[in-house]
Formats: C-alpha cells, sequence, structure tokens
C-alpha cells in the first residue's frame, strides 16, 4: 500500500510539473487512481513541503511549491 501512494504521489508531482495546477477531482480522473489514494498521496507531498492549496468556489487546487520547481531547473 505504502508503495502504491507513493507511486500516486510521483505521478501526482509529474501531473502538476506539466500542468501548473490541478483541482483534486481533476487529479483523481487523470491519474486513474481512487479519491482515496491521490489524497493520501497529495498529503505525502504536502507532509514534504512540496505543494501548496488553494480553496476556490470549485474546490480545493493544487499546486507545486514555487521553489520546488526552482531546484528542479537547477
Amino acid at each position: 500500500m505504502l508503495d502504491n501512494i507513493g507511486n500516486v504521489a510521483g505521478a501526482i508531482w509529474h501531473y502538476l510539473e506539466n500542468n501548473n495546477e490541478a483541482s483534486v477531482t481533476k487529479l483523481t480522473r487523470e491519474i486513474g487512481e481512487n479519491e482515496r489514494t491521490v489524497l493520501m498521496g497529495v498529503g505525502w507531498l504536502a507532509r514534504e513541503g512540496k505543494i501548496d492549496f488553494e480553496k476556490r468556489k470549485q474546490g480545493i487546487y493544487v499546486t507545486l511549491k514555487t521553489q520546488q520547481l526552482d531546484a528542479e531547473v537547477v
């Protein structure tokens, strides 16, 4: 189970790296995992301090933290 959550966290990271932001609903649809596992992957990345959240009327949106993107370029 833990390996699967880590793989989903990686898939979320790559999706956000290529698409800038996504709602949790969109991540679930695009990654092709169930919502519970996607939420655990989001929690994994949040615990590592790699993502930011923004609450909007349409839902909660997730983005990679700016310094994380800058670190990837170096």
